[in-house]
Formats: C-alpha cells, sequence, structure tokens
C-alpha cells in the first residue's frame, strides 16, 4: 500500500489550497487495513516535522493550534481519500506537507507535496 499527496503549489498569502491523498495498492489490502489515524503532517524549511492534522480512532479530527480554524481535514473512506483544505495561507504555512496513515503496527508516508505561500 502507499500513499500519494498531491495539490501542493505556489499561492499568495491569504489564498487556498487542497491537498488530496489516495491509497494505491491492492483492493484487497486496502480493505482489510483498519485504520486508526489518518492525517497531515508537515516539515517547514530546517524545522522538523510536525501534526498538522488528524483523525484518530475516535472520529473527531484534532488540529494544530497553528491551523485552527484555517485548515479542515476530511476524508472519504469509500475512495481512500484524506483532504485538508487550506484557507487563509500564510507564509508560515510554507512547507513540506505528508499525508499520514496508521493501521496497526504499519504506518504508512506519502512523498510530500510542497505548499509555498508568497507574502
Amino acid at each position: 500500500v502507499q500513499l500519494q499527496a498531491s495539490g501542493g503549489g505556489l499561492v499568495q498569502a491569504g489564498g487556498s489550497l487542497r491537498l488530496s491523498c489516495v491509497a494505491s495498492g491492492s483492493a484487497f489490502t486496502i480493505t482489510t487495513l483498519v485504520w486508526s489515524r489518518q492525517g497531515w503532517y508537515r516539515q517547514p524549511p530546517g524545522k522538523q516535522r510536525e501534526l498538522v492534522a488528524e483523525f484518530s480512532i475516535g472520529g473527531r479530527p484534532t488540529y494544530a493550534d497553528s491551523v485552527k480554524d484555517r485548515f479542515t481535514i476530511s476524508r472519504d473512506n469509500g475512495k481512500n481519500m484524506v483532504y485538508l483544505e487550506m484557507n487563509s495561507l500564510k507564509p508560515e504555512d510554507t512547507a513540506v506537507y505528508y499525508c499520514n496513515a496508521v493501521s496497526g503496527s504499519r504506518t504508512f508516508w506519502g512523498q510530500g507535496t510542497q505548499v509555498t505561500v508568497s507574502s
């Protein structure tokens, strides 16, 4: 199973982007996975990777304080998709964004998509 992230790009401050993440691979394998976590992380230049938003086993999403009320995570389990709607983007949101999913002891990462916000 692989995660493929897309939707990054260059946007001016105040703009919006929508990131998408799809799980691909064996359809049988995907249907047998029970995701305990599905979410998005980001790694700003020169900094460590940090959690942006995620769904955990309880179902309700959690957000980093820095993105609350601006970003919205959603998912379509029928399509094996997770989305991140990003509004009111700021230059400090510039980072490589990674989708992440956990099933049991297995952790999956997407390849990352660059988001650059110009001032």
